[in-house]
């Protein structure tokens, strides 16, 4: 169908803009700041119509999951670590969700998975490439 974007694949972190900005506005712990800058991320996406498991693996073996169904509200996790509840909405072929302290857009560009964070006016923005 139409709008709808194929998202499923693995794809690792490529580059990133505004890393420190971003974190630092959202809070992010230290910590965690050191362990995110220039992270080798894989993000597995399965995608099933509108269902989507969203897993990121880590370096180190540590991952965070995330199951949604498009427009619908679903169980979430921050990159810090926070739960909390979103619904995540199809715009333009990009999914869009709201993280309780910024903006989130996924969309498949050019063949790579481009993720763009948006809090109080600092944009971020993580480009991986697809390798599976």
């Amino acid at each position: 169908p139409k709008g709808t974007m194929a998202f499923a694949g693995k794809y690792e972190f490529e580059g990133d803009e505004n890393y420190d900005a971003f974190v630092q506005k959202i809070g992010l712990p230290s910590d965690k700041v050191e362990m995110g800058r220039n992270c080798k991320i894989v993000t597995e996406v399965v995608q099933n119509g509108n269902d989507f498991t969203w897993t990121q693996h880590f370096p180190g073996g540590r991952t965070t999951t995330n199951s949604f169904t498009v427009g619908k509200e679903a169980d979430m996790e921050t990159m810090g670590g926070k739960k909390f509840k979103a619904t995540v909405k199809m715009e333009d072929g990009k999914l869009v969700a709201d993280f309780p302290n910024y903006h989130h857009t996924a969309e498949i560009s050019g063949g790579k998975l481009v993720e763009i964070s948006t809090s109080s006016g600092v944009v971020y923005k993580r480009t991986s490439k697809k390798i599976a």
